[in-house]
């Protein structure tokens, strides 16, 4: 797939928080030219992206059709995010695909859909090869700090044993949807009811061990997830709402990679309102160990947006097809 002189046009699709927090990336990226976005909310349908995103100067509509949001800029890269469950936003995906747009998402499930979706992945790889066109999934988690960051960790090591890696978020800096998302503020019968049907937590995590696995060449035939709520041990203020003592602040999950019944991989994942020591760490265990932190842990939304925009000008320099975060460049 070739790419033409000058900065590489780009179509946001979904304005939702993280949607906006990408427009503004790429707004700000010198690589990027932002022409258009869609997205079906009433209140934004024919509004101007700029006042959207706080830049007058932007003066594309907003539009609910791509192809009207692409118009003359033929082989625009969509930057999707509108969802994390890959069935429920595959025909956004196929449609953008078939418009001839290479496409990076944020849809979690994308990041390794040959795990749960491996017939949709088949579809989607078809689709993306005979349209010429790459399609992506990535993020902060999955796609960079429990996934990629390991691999790359992974290549100054000899052969890797196990891989731990640990992620805490505090969730009074995110965003209020996450808050909801991780259940905050819930009693535990409620949180219950929506783990039954698997409504709360993060979506993502099975998808970055497998990704993890599969860069550090540890050969797992089994992945396997748990979830637990974090309880407030007492009133915890500075969310977008106050959590009460007894309620929910968040969840703790885990996902593992098994081999021969031996866990190779195992990545641990804390999102809570307060949660304490909030950061990052990885620990390769080989020859010689290698152990990683970033202290205070890489910033969950706008790094997300960062993601996305950096990833977009390298897929033209990739081959067709459905692509993961592993098969992009190291460098920007």
């Amino acid at each position: 797939m070739g790419r033409s002189a000058g900065p590489v046009p780009v179509v946001v699709m979904g304005l939702g928080f993280i949607g906006q927090e990408i427009a503004k990336a790429a707004d700000a990226s010198p690589e990027l030219r932002l022409v258009g976005a869609v997205d079906r909310n009433p209140s934004l349908l024919g509004r101007k992206l700029g006042e959207v995103i706080g830049n007058p100067a932007i003066a594309a509509p907003v539009s609910a059709d791509l192809k009207k949001a692409v118009g003359r800029s033929s082989g625009a890269v969509v930057l999707h995010a509108t969802g994390s469950r890959l069935e429920q936003v595959a025909d956004q995906l196929l449609g953008a695909v078939k418009a001839g747009c290479p496409v990076v998402s944020t849809c979690e499930e994308l990041a390794f859909p040959y795990l749960k979706h491996p017939r949709l992945a088949e579809q989607l790889d078809g689709a993306a090869r005979k349209a010429g066109v790459s399609v992506l999934g990535t993020g902060v988690n999955p796609g960079f700090v429990l996934d990629r960051l390991v691999a790359t960790l992974g290549q100054v090591c000899g052969t890797v044993r196990r891989a731990h890696a640990t992620r805490v978020v505090d969730a009074r800096q995110r965003r209020v949807a996450l808050q909801r998302k991780i259940g905050a503020g819930l009693t535990l019968e409620e949180f219950g009811e929506l783990a039954e049907r698997d409504q709360v937590g993060h979506v993502g995590l099975l998808e970055s061990a497998a990704l993890c696995a599969l860069g550090l060449g540890i050969d797992c035939e089994d992945f396997e997830e748990e979830l637990a709520p974090v309880i407030a041990e007492e009133d915890i203020p500075g969310g977008a709402f106050p959590v009460r003592k007894g309620r929910v602040a968040g969840v703790t999950q885990w996902a593992v990679g098994l081999c021969d019944g031996q866990e190779r991989v195992r990545l641990e994942l804390t999102i809570a309102v307060g949660a304490e020591s909030p950061g990052d760490r990885i620990v390769l265990e080989s020859e010689p160990t290698v152990e990683f932190e970033v202290k205070g842990g890489v910033p969950g939304d706008r790094a997300t947006a960062n993601a996305v925009v950096n990833a977009a000008p390298r897929l033209f320099a990739s081959e067709p097809g459905l692509l993961t975060v592993l098969e992009l460049p190291a460098g920007r």
